[in-house]
């Protein structure tokens, strides 16, 4: 058979060019190469037999000529992208304060016959109050005897306002401090104890092994504008392991869209039809975008209740870049059957995933000290859980009957949407009568960290912002006191850097007033006897050793408990294991006054009504450029240059106390840059630092992620078009031409007149796709007949200038 080459030079020289059009098109469609071949020669001979004189109306007739040829191939495959509509309503729950009389809003809180039986839960309430109330007795006592140490070793012991106000900051921190290592300390006993009896414990005995045919499950995948390798390649791997359970007909699995840009629309589109024909187009894997994107990822999933909510009994919430194992869904929807009075089960993602060097930190401080903090919050909260956004499975009846969440009143950040949304729901659901737990000893469940510190600090500040919003709701009516505290605890998550930094301040003011005003030996009343301004060194130093003994003491607990359990060498050994743990130390003695500037700032432009916006998180183990760290840490480095040259010729013996706190600040942009790099992080791999078991033995389910990521990353597109330029593929790919006017359905044409789809037409064929705006491109997208015009008159665009503006960099490899 001759070659291709040979077969084309036989033609007419004049019809080269389309020839090579008539090709490029072809390649497009799933067609055996002599047919290809056959069809080009062919359609080609026919235009050169008519012998048109205009070029243009050449190559209109020669693909009007293939289209004919190829209408079989083009034939809709039936998959359907969302499961018949149950439609049911979700009414937004309503808050009552307690500073707000008079508000009827009681009309959507649980009644009697809507929720368990409260007996059930009072054999976990009794203990979680017992537990509860030691853990505040061991809080409040030495956080005040903390707060009196700090008065008697200041010039002044705490009479001075100056002085008062550290006091009552050093108070507060401490008791922040001491939650942290209280909670972990209970853990390490109850994994010393070796389980811990609960109602919804994942070593309970299993049921039947086989889930009844109609308790379904949904698994759901919010994303907006994310890499859809990545969602791809975890879907695909969650898909086969629960394949191996023999049950995957029990589950359904939906990509939740609020992308916005044309290009991920596509993307997505294109991604979901090649997962459904990898895994043998099952027909349980659904994809649908959403036309307005209200209220974020919470809005993303009520709007899946409202439309499909009413099929399923449960539904399991991903993010992105979460995995979970086949067998740990299967016994979570057990687990739910067992005991029909739990709302929420959430698990203790396992963080891997990335190479750079802060996010291998991460991983392993997750990995190890994670159980211990996991298995106390288990303890101290019992049936009084909380959701944390992802990889847990919610009851679908109850959760659609009283978490649909309001709007408040005002404006971001303050009010408007409810951003952090997990928290307010698990509260909601408490609210209704169902427990919440976290299933500490279940495993499967993974998740990746933020690849960089600026990627961790973007992300935090989307999260400051929704957790200083919980101001609004700590005094709502009907909550239970462990939701309250939670929603506490989310606060000072970002409000105790900022204490941390006015401690700082509030300690370098008083340095700076005893170096510049004279001392006040007598008080304004009278008295006897001088009050000497004295500073107490030993007194600063046992609260610092104190303190240190609260941060660091627990991350030692969790290597003794990994010690007991005989799991050593899933960390490196004893010695990696406690190498790596003392770097980890270290690091994070660096990365924490960096965290604390940052989480200060963040505070700051919340209460200055600054938004934090959303966008989607960076999920690539891409460095972070010096140009871009500097733009970032700069004023940090200058606060800390300034800070220090002031404090030195002050005093010298508080400019050491500060060194630890200065000298990060100072080096934060080698800081953020070196932990960004994956070089450094594999170099620490190398040394057998920061192992974590999913490294030293990986489970099957992200071993089938990583390789089918590999093979999407290596997979060749048709006209090479990269896997970001979604619109062009619609435009210029007949396959995904049809594939999203399909997906449109009767949303498919914009009801504008005729004459600006004209004009934008011609706007897109004479400015190609670099002279679109976004705006441009959505109304294409969004209109069938414009992009079904688009596609046709584009390929037959003649050689010259508007077709080089679709083609020349696009298809230039494949002429």
């Amino acid at each position: 058979m001759k070659s291709l080459k040979d077969v084309i030079s036989t033609d007419s020289h004049r019809y080269d060019s389309l020839t090579q059009r008539c090709l490029t098109f072809l390649r497009c469609l799933p067609i055996a190469e002599l047919r290809r071949l056959e069809m080009v020669t062919d359609t080609v001979h026919r235009q050169v037999e008519k012998g048109a004189k205009n070029a243009q109306i050449s190559y209109v007739r020669a693909f009007q000529e293939l289209r004919r040829q190829i209408k079989s191939e083009l034939v809709p495959d039936g998959l359907a992208a969302t499961p018949p509509l149950q439609r049911r309503s979700m009414a937004a729950a309503e808050f009552r304060s307690f500073f707000l009389p008079g508000q009827k809003t009681e009309r959507h809180l649980p009644t009697a016959d809507s929720r368990p039986d409260p007996a059930v839960h009072r054999g976990w309430r009794s203990r979680a109050i017992r537990i509860r109330s030691l853990l505040a007795l061991l809080v409040i006592v030495p956080s005040v005897v903390a707060a009196w140490g700090v008065s008697t070793v200041l010039p002044y012991h705490g009479a001075s306002l100056l002085e008062k106000l550290l006091v009552i900051v050093s108070g507060i921190l401490f008791a922040w401090v001491s939650v942290g290592f209280w909670v972990a300390l209970i853990g390490t006993l109850t994994l010393f104890r070796g389980r811990c009896h609960c109602l919804a414990d994942a070593t309970l005995p299993g049921s039947s092994g086989e889930i009844a045919p109609e308790c379904r499950t949904a698994l759901l995948f919010p994303i907006c504008g994310e890499d859809m390798r990545r969602v791809s390649a975890g879907i695909f791997a969650v898909y086969q392991s629960l394949k191996k359970t023999g049950q995957i007909d029990r589950f359904d699995f939906f990509l939740l869209s609020d992308s916005r840009d044309p290009d991920a629309w596509v993307n997505e589109e294109v991604f979901w039809r090649q997962l459904s024909q990898d895994l043998g187009d099952p027909g349980n894997i659904f994809y649908r975008r959403r036309r307005l994107n209200l209220k974020r990822k919470s809005g993303n999933i009520a709007d899946f209740c409202r439309r499909f909510g009413a099929g399923y009994r449960y539904m399991v919430v991903f993010d992105a870049d979460s995995v979970m194992s086949g067998q740990t869904l299967v016994r979570m929807v057990e687990l739910m059957e067992m005991h029909d009075h739990v709302g929420i089960l959430q698990t203790p993602p396992a963080v891997i995933g990335r190479e750079t060097l802060i996010a291998r930190m991460q991983q392993f401080a997750s990995r190890a000290y994670g159980p211990i903090y996991a298995a106390g919050l288990h303890s101290v909260q019992q049936g009084d859980g909380s959701f944390w956004g992802h990889n847990a499975i919610l009851r679908v009846a109850p959760f659609m009957k009283y978490c649909g969440l309001p709007r408040l009143s005002g404006k971001a950040p303050w009010g408007g949407d409810i951003l952090s949304h997990d928290f307010v729901e698990s509260a909601l659901m408490r609210r209704a009568g169902w427990s919440i737990w976290l299933v500490y000893d279940l495993g499967g469940s993974y998740e990746e960290p933020p690849p960089t510190l600026l990627d961790e600090l973007s992300r935090d500040r989307r999260w400051c912002s929704g957790n200083l919003q919980h101001f609004r709701l700590l005094f709502a009516r009907g909550f239970s006191g462990a939701h309250r505290w939670l929603f506490l605890n989310g606060i000072m998550s970002y409000l105790s850097a900022a204490l941390w930094f006015l401690l700082l301040i509030l300690s370098s003011l008083t340095v700076m007033i005893q170096a510049f005003t004279p001392p006040e030996y007598f008080s304004q009343g009278r008295s006897l006897f001088p009050q000497w301004p004295v500073w107490d060194p030993l007194g600063p130093a046992i609260l610092l050793a104190i303190t240190a003994i609260l941060l660091f003491l627990p991350k030692l607990l969790a290597f003794l408990v990994i010690i007991r359990q005989r799991r050593t060498n899933e960390y490196g050994g004893v010695a990696g294991m406690l190498a790596s743990l003392l770097l980890e130390m270290f690091l994070s003695a660096c990365l924490a006054p960096i965290r604390m500037f940052f989480h200060s700032r963040f505070v700051v432009m919340v209460l200055l009504r600054r938004k934090s916006g959303w966008n989607p998180q960076n999920r690539d183990d891409a460095g972070t450029p010096w140009r871009e760290a500097a733009r970032c840490h700069l004023s940090s480095t200058l606060v800390a240059l300034i800070w220090g040259a002031v404090m030195l010729p002050l005093n010298q013996t508080f400019f050491y106390w500060l060194c630890p706190v200065l000298l990060p600040l100072l080096f934060s942009i080698p800081i953020s840059v070196v932990t960004s790099r994956r070089s450094w992080g594999r170099n620490v791999r190398k040394l057998r630092l920061f192992l974590v078991p999913e490294e030293v033995a990986p489970p099957a389910e992200l071993v089938t992620m990583v390789n089918k990521q590999w093979d999407l990353g290596m997979a060749i597109t048709p006209l090479r078009l990269h896997a970001t330029d979604g619109f062009v593929r619609a435009v210029l790919n007949p396959q995904i031409n049809q594939l999203h006017r399909r997906l449109r359905g009767r949303m498919s044409r914009l009801k504008i007149p005729a004459e600006k789809r004209f004009m934008l037409m011609r706007k897109a064929l004479n400015c190609g796709p670099d002279g679109l705006s976004l705006a441009d491109k959505k109304r294409i997208l969004q209109d069938n007949l414009l992009l079904w015009m688009l596609h046709k008159w584009v390929w037959a665009l003649p050689e010259g200038e508007n077709a080089q503006k679709w083609f020349g960099r696009y298809t230039q490899r494949m002429m």
